[in-house]
């Protein structure tokens, strides 16, 4: 199945970004490619275990903002790029993300309240997941 343009895009701002955040044991917990044209926006959220600050963000995206022009990575050259904290609604969607929140209680969002909670010690598809109303 081929990639879409946005894909592509995503996979180099992702290289790119993570490349530039190992050094100072920042993490890239998602990098999204919306819009078009001038109204393009690249937005990368960061973390950290102990927090992200304004700082990390500023740093981020002055270095990767500046590694995206210089290699034409934007098509249209017309973008703009915001670097964040993905904040307390932290979506879960790597194995990493989901070891590093074991034992924590995790929010589900759905149109009925239910509680979960996953058990097991490494991240696993077998994780058992229970939900409870």
């Amino acid at each position: 199945m081929p990639h879409s343009n946005k894909d592509v895009i995503s996979a180099k701002v992702t290289e790119i970004a993570e490349r530039i955040a190992q050094p100072e044991a920042v993490e890239v917990v998602e990098v999204q490619i919306l819009g078009g044209g001038a109204a393009r926006l690249v937005r990368i959220y960061i973390d950290r275990p102990a927090g992200v600050t304004h700082t990390d963000c500023e740093r981020i995206s002055r270095e990767v903002g500046a590694v995206l022009d210089a290699e034409d990575v934007i098509p249209g050259g017309a973008y703009t790029l915001e670097v964040s904290s993905p904040g307390v609604e932290r979506k879960l969607s790597k194995p990493a993300d989901f070891k590093r929140f074991l034992g924590k209680r995790p929010k589900w969002f759905s149109t009925n309240p239910w509680r979960i909670n996953v058990v097991g010690s490494e991240p696993s598809p077998h994780w058992k997941i229970t939900c409870s109303l």
